[in-house]
């Protein structure tokens, strides 16, 4: 009797713990993120690390440029923005309210306030673009300065393109005595 009774309660205990173990599992895979909310999630982290880099720029440094040949810190950040569209609009289709105009020479976007609004309306046209693409749809091709390549690869060629320029300004805030914002990587 005793050895049926241990082998019950065995059975219970083990019964026990695959439940528990099944429902850890289920909790992981439901925490897990999806390829497109992994995006979402890295291109709000972007933008919030790019505002860091603008907020931290003083005013009159908007305009500076380390060399006459090279963009001012203003106009890496619009070509960032200006990017940021592009590709965003080749990637999800939705129309590019700046097609066909350079932010970089528009005058209306010369003051602090103003630069940080444009680029962090390009981060926010990224981000709802990304929201409305299905996940399935991420694998589909689109064209992408003529070459065919998948959605996701176009959000991810764009990621890496607006943190090379982010990057570049970093050594404008140190040529004006800023400390740059530390690295943002989760």
């Amino acid at each position: 009797m005793k050895k049926k009774n241990l082998t019950q309660l065995f059975l219970h205990v083990l019964l026990g713990f695959l439940l528990v173990a099944g429902s850890v599992c289920q909790l992981s895979a439901a925490t897990l993120l999806t390829p497109k909310s992994q995006l979402v999630a890295d291109w709000q982290r972007a933008k919030e690390y790019t505002k860091e880099y603008l907020d931290a720029m003083p005013e009159d440094g908007i305009s500076y440029k380390p060399n006459p040949e090279i963009r001012s810190f203003g106009e890496q950040m619009l070509h960032l923005a200006n990017a940021n569209y592009n590709f965003a609009a080749a990637a999800s289709g939705k129309s590019n309210p700046y097609q066909g105009k350079n932010l970089e020479k528009m005058e209306e976007f010369r003051s602090k306030a103003a630069l940080t609004k444009a680029v962090l309306d390009s981060y926010d046209f990224v981000i709802s673009a990304l929201q409305t693409t299905i996940d399935a749809q991420l694998g589909e091709n689109v064209k992408l300065f003529n070459r065919d390549l998948n959605r996701e690869l176009a959000y991810a060629k764009a990621f890496e393109h607006q943190t090379h320029h982010r990057g570049q300004t970093t050594i404008y805030l140190r040529m004006k005595g800023v400390k740059p914002p530390a690295e943002k990587l989760f």
